[in-house]
Parts: C-alpha cells; sequence; structure tokens
C-alpha cells in the first residue's frame, strides 16, 4: 500500500495552504499577473504532495541499480588506492522526507549499495547540510540503521551562512587530502554533486526540490 508524506511534510503543506489562502483573502483584487504567480505556487504545491513512497523507492532504485555496477566493476580495480564513495543524508541515505523525526530509516537501495562497497574495501563518507550541533544524532542514527560510516562532514555555525554546494566541495577536497580517491558521489541535489573531486556522480530524485 502506497506511504504518503511523513507529520512533518504533511505540517508544512498545511501551513502553506493557510498562507497560500490568506493571501488569496488580502489579494482579491490583485492584476492578473499576481493570481498566474498564485496559480502556478498552488499548482507546483499540488504536484509536490503527490509524490508518494512507492514512487520515490521505485526511482531510487533505479539510480542505484545504475551505479551498482559501475561500483563493481571500479573497486575491482582498485588495488593500491584507498577507495571512498560520498554519499549526502537526508533523502539519499535516511529518509527523512517521510519520516523527519530519528530514528529515521535508511534509504533501502542506498543502504545496499553503501554496504556492498564497503565489504569490497570502499570507505564510506557522508557529507550534509545539517548542522554539526545534531552531529551525535546523526551518527547515530546512520549507524543504527547499518550504515558504516568512516567520516562525518555537517556544517558549523559559519558555514550555515555560507554557500552549500561550496561546502560540500571543499569536504569532498579534504576526503581526498586524506589519501582516499572518490570512485562515487551520491546525492538528490545538484548542491550535492557539483564542484568535482569524484569520479562519477549519481543522482537520486529530488522531484523539481520536493524531497529536499
Amino acid at each position: 500500500m502506497t506511504r504518503i508524506a511523513s507529520r512533518g511534510r504533511a505540517a508544512a503543506t498545511v501551513v502553506a495552504t493557510l498562507v497560500l489562502g490568506a493571501a488569496g483573502a488580502t489579494q482579491a483584487h490583485a492584476a492578473p499577473a499576481d493570481q498566474d504567480r498564485s496559480a502556478a505556487v498552488r499548482a507546483q504545491s499540488a504536484a509536490a504532495a503527490e509524490v508518494d513512497y512507492d514512487t520515490w523507492q521505485s526511482d531510487v532504485r533505479k539510480v542505484i541499480d545504475e551505479a551498482r555496477p559501475y561500483v563493481q566493476q571500479r573497486l575491482a580495480n582498485s588495488a593500491g588506492q584507498r577507495p571512498a564513495i560520498v554519499l549526502d543524508i537526508d533523502n539519499t541515505s535516511l529518509e527523512t522526507h517521510f519520516q523527519l523525526f530519528p530514528p529515521t530509516p535508511a534509504v533501502k537501495p542506498t543502504l545496499e549499495l553503501a554496504q556492498y562497497a564497503h565489504s569490497k574495501g570502499a570507505a564510506i563518507f557522508f557529507v550534509t547540510a545539517r548542522p554539526d550541533l545534531i552531529e551525535f544524532v546523526t551518527k547515530a542514527n546512520l549507524q543504527s540503521v547499518g550504515y558504516p560510516v568512516a567520516g562525518l562532514y555537517q556544517r558549523g555555525l559559519g558555514d550555515l551562512f555560507g554557500d552549500t554546494a561550496e561546502f560540500k566541495t571543499a569536504k569532498r577536497a579534504e576526503i581526498e587530502g586524506r589519501g582516499y580517491t572518490i570512485i562515487a558521489n551520491i546525492g538528490n541535489n545538484t548542491t550535492d554533486l557539483v564542484g568535482g573531486h569524484a569520479e562519477r556522480t549519481f543522482k537520486l530524485p529530488d522531484y523539481d526540490g520536493a524531497l529536499d
């Protein structure tokens, strides 16, 4: 049976609906262009609300199924190297969109790939936009659902005001500086993947930002 979004997303949807409703009440005589923009926002919100768990899982598995043979082949030819895989966390490694509060379940296809790669000698690193104030909780969650964690990089206070893509790029460079070769970088947002410092990137679905 299809499982719909978490209480966190449901709450956000309610808030968005109330805001849009209030906007409609106070702008009853808005210009046609403003009304068109409001309609577009409502349509986008409705589309986001229709993202369901089963569809997402299927779409994630398609990408991981593409990544797996590459990872298998690359690890079979990594003699003399220290191979690593970098993973984003929210809606890449953990099902945050569908269960906001920990312990959040693993994204099963990603977990399976990480466990396989680890068994073949790859180090698994996590680079996330989460603040480091919740690093202990995040690491405990990852380990409790079965992820091997060679390293976890979260944003410090100063990083929270900077560019997310630049932060993640710098952390991948830092991992390389420790002597690792990042054979794959997997995330569901372009900010997870741009900036280089990985041999291959694999983008999981975010449905135009509906899954951050």
